[in-house]
């Protein structure tokens, strides 16, 4: 075991900035050995995989070590009980009040706003939100301007490759805003469950990773669970636009391929490079913002140039703006803090307060068939998210032949 203070192994050396960073203060870097010829530097929220290599071309030389394109999972943080439960309430009050706050301004408002306008400005505010975070992580105004340079303005074909979850996100979006005007909060809120075995299948498929039987078993009760949701749906009577439940139902379907689809994809890009998490969402952001303008343009091009951009745009409709922005924004925190098992009841409890906001504001008419169904799913959500075996631990015999491979270097 080598300390931050320490040096790597005789015969070997560690990057400079890497180096200069642990013997700053500004890395809690701690070396170790992990087998097949490698170290491994666990910092506070990631674990790098450092390979050793022999001079160049393999050649004879002094061993370098250099940072590996395989990682492992982040680690969580030791962080007290009550910021937990801080982090689900927020998650699940965002859930909840954004599909309540849409589907109101949907229904009751009088001069109904584009919808595609909204989807652009919220990517706007993501795309601002994620600088002064990307700001906030390099240090100062000069480093950041040089990272915009390398990875953005200077990278088209990662902006390019960026534009693929882009185009699918825009889709997802603005499919949200359909669904929630032709179904109630409480149904869209259990039927969009429906991403948690598109995300699954999406994985399998581009990642190569396996489901337990649990979790397939779970899935299917999931599928069962929001047919049952569909099968009689529970009606609203204090809304009088009107509404087409098979359109709300179709705009969900599309929705939660996409959601499955990009989610699985951008987790590839980010994993495929060491590249920063707000580097991306720039990158992702930037690819949204022009998607979404050409949507709008394509959509309500002439509406707008005759009411407005931002027609329509009252209280309500900012608020579910700004719920949009922070709300995925904050996902990233709650997943670096949490487990699987909080976001599903989180999931679970925006579901419960879908349903009873729906009942106050919507007059919902709750039937036998939604309420199984609703617990269904809900069940389904926690067993998917129960841990499974962790096989990423080291073990005993492999820690002991990387030391005596270390040794020899």
């Amino acid at each position: 075991m080598f300390a931050a203070s320490e040096t790597a192994p005789e015969g070997g050396r560690v990057e400079q900035d890497a180096l200069q960073d642990i013997q700053a203060g500004r890395s809690s870097t701690r070396w170790f050995g992990a087998g097949g010829g490698a170290l491994w530097a666990a910092a506070p929220h990631s674990m790098v995989r450092w390979e050793e290599r022999r001079g160049t071309a393999g050649g004879p030389g002094p061993a370098v070590l250099k940072p590996s394109a395989s990682t492992m999972s982040p680690p969580k943080e030791n962080v007290s009980l009550l910021f937990k439960l801080y982090c689900l309430t927020v998650m699940t009050l965002v859930a909840a009040t954004y599909a309540v706050a849409l589907r109101y301004t949907r229904t009751v408002e009088t001069e109904l706003y584009f919808s595609t306008t909204v989807v652009c400005v919220t990517e706007v505010i993501k795309l601002f939100l994620s600088l002064g975070i990307l700001a906030k992580e390099t240090g100062s105004l000069t480093r950041l301007i040089t990272s915009l340079k390398e990875n953005v303005f200077g990278s088209p074909k990662e902006l390019l490759k960026l534009s693929v979850p882009s185009v699918v996100y825009a889709l997802q979006n603005n499919m949200a805003f359909v669904a929630l005007s032709n179904l109630d909060a409480a149904v869209y809120q259990v039927t969009y469950q429906l991403k948690i075995p598109c995300t699954a299948l999406c994985t399998v498929l581009m990642l190569s990773r396996t489901l337990s039987k649990l979790q397939w078993f779970s899935v299917f009760m999931l599928c069962g669970g929001v047919t049952l949701v569909q099968w009689e749906p529970a009606q609203a009577t204090k809304v009088q636009v009107e509404q087409n439940p098979w359109l709300g139902f179709g705009a969900i379907a599309v929705a939660v391929f996409c959601s499955g689809f990009a989610g699985v994809y951008f987790e590839k890009v980010l994993k495929s490079s060491d590249t920063s998490l707000w580097v991306r969402n720039i990158q992702l952001y930037l690819s949204g913002i022009v998607v979404n303008l050409i949507v709008v343009y394509t959509s309500d091009g002439a509406k707008v140039l005759e009411k407005g951009f931002f027609y329509g745009y009252t209280y309500y409709v900012w608020f579910v703006v700004f719920l949009a922005s922070v709300g995925g924004l904050y996902t990233s925190v709650v997943v670096k803090y949490t487990d699987n098992i909080m976001k599903g009841f989180s999931a679970a409890a925006a579901i419960v307060l879908s349903t009873v906001a729906s009942v106050i504001l919507f007059g919902l008419q709750i039937t036998v068939t939604f309420s199984l169904g609703a617990l269904l799913v809900c069940i389904s959500i926690y067993l998917y998210g129960l841990p499974r075996q962790d096989t990423t631990k080291i073990q005993p015999s492999e820690t002991k032949t990387s030391k005596e491979r270390l040794a020899t270097v």
